[in-house]
C-alpha cells in the first residue's frame, strides 16, 4: 500500500507533533517535585536588602575571617568575638528539609566548633549572622563535602 502524502498533510502532522511535544513538556514541568524557593518571604527580604549589604560591608571592614571550614575534622570553626551572639544557618539549596539553624554565643568559648559529619554530603551554604556592640555582621561560605 502506497501512502499518498501531500504538503497539507505534512504541515498538519508537523504542527500536531509540535503540539504533542509542547504539551508533554508542560505536563512534566507541572508535575515536578522538589522545586524549593530559597526563602518563603522573598519579596520582604528584597526590600530590606540594603541592610544585608551593610552587614556584609561591616564584616569586610574587619579584615578577619570569622568562619572557616576544617575538611579533615569535618567541623565549621566560628571565631566570634567575646560578647557577640549570632546564628549559623546551614542552608541546603537542593532540599529545604535538610536546613539547620544553630544559635551561637561568643561568651561560652573563643572558637566554636560546629560538627558537619551528620550533614548529608553535597553542596551547602553556611550563613553566619552575628551582632557585636550593636553592629550586625554577616558572612557566607560555600561548602562542598
Amino acid at each position: 500500500m502506497k501512502l499518498n502524502m501531500n504538503w497539507g498533510t505534512g504541515i498538519f502532522l508537523s504542527f500536531l507533533g509540535f503540539i504533542v511535544v509542547i504539551m508533554t513538556m508542560v505536563t512534566i514541568s507541572v508535575r515536578m517535585d522538589g522545586i524549593e524557593l530559597v526563602t518563603e518571604s522573598y519579596y520582604e527580604k528584597e526590600i530590606v536588602y540594603q541592610d544585608q549589604i551593610d552587614k556584609e560591608q561591616a564584616t569586610l571592614d574587619q579584615n578577619k575571617d570569622i568562619m572557616t571550614f576544617d575538611i579533615k575534622a569535618k567541623v565549621i570553626l566560628v571565631d566570634l568575638p567575646s560578647g557577640a551572639s549570632g546564628t549559623l544557618h546551614l542552608f541546603r539549596p537542593s532540599d529545604a528539609a535538610l536546613d539547620k539553624k544553630i544559635k551561637l554565643d561568643g561568651n561560652s568559648q573563643r572558637v566554636i566548633e560546629v560538627p558537619t559529619d551528620q550533614l548529608k554530603s553535597g553542596y551547602w551554604k553556611a550563613q553566619l549572622n552575628w551582632e557585636e556592640n550593636g553592629v550586625e555582621y554577616y558572612q557566607e561560605k560555600k561548602l562542598n563535602f
